[in-house]
């Protein structure tokens, strides 16, 4: 299982509004600079008062030709949008949760922490939602 898959299953079942920065996890901790600087920021711009992104215009290649992949629109400006870290920790035949933290609560966290890293239980105790991603 990879990220871009956890990702897939994640966007078919979250019905939560919000920015998110999605992180797999396929040890027992989650090194809390798994999520860079740059995305917290990203995270917390979109939370307090405005993060502007620019949707990149993609281009498919079919042999010799490249097409313009299809796009919904071409930029977004979120504002007073939940944010949130969200954890999914994976063992293979286990069951898939994710837990949505809130990126001040996992700042919080990660900020006062004497670890480096968070365990699931935390990860769970400090989640505002936890959804099942194993439901089809």
């Amino acid at each position: 299982m990879k990220e871009k898959d956890v990702q897939t299953i994640f966007g078919q079942q979250n019905a939560i509004h919000g920015v998110f920065e999605l992180k797999l996890c396929k040890e027992k901790r989650m090194a809390f600079n798994h999520v860079a600087d740059h995305q917290i920021e990203a995270l917390q711009a979109a939370e307090g008062e405005g993060l502007y992104h620019k949707i990149q215009d993609d281009a498919v290649s079919w042999g010799n030709r490249r097409f313009a992949k299809a796009k919904p629109f071409d930029c977004v400006f979120l504002r007073n949008t939940p944010a949130y870290v969200v954890v999914v920790f994976y063992e293979p035949a286990k069951k898939k949760i994710a837990y949505y933290i809130r990126v001040a609560k996992f700042v919080a966290l990660r900020d006062g922490s004497t670890m480096k890293s968070m365990t699931e239980s935390e990860a769970q105790n400090w989640s505002e939602i936890v959804l099942n991603l194993n439901k089809k």
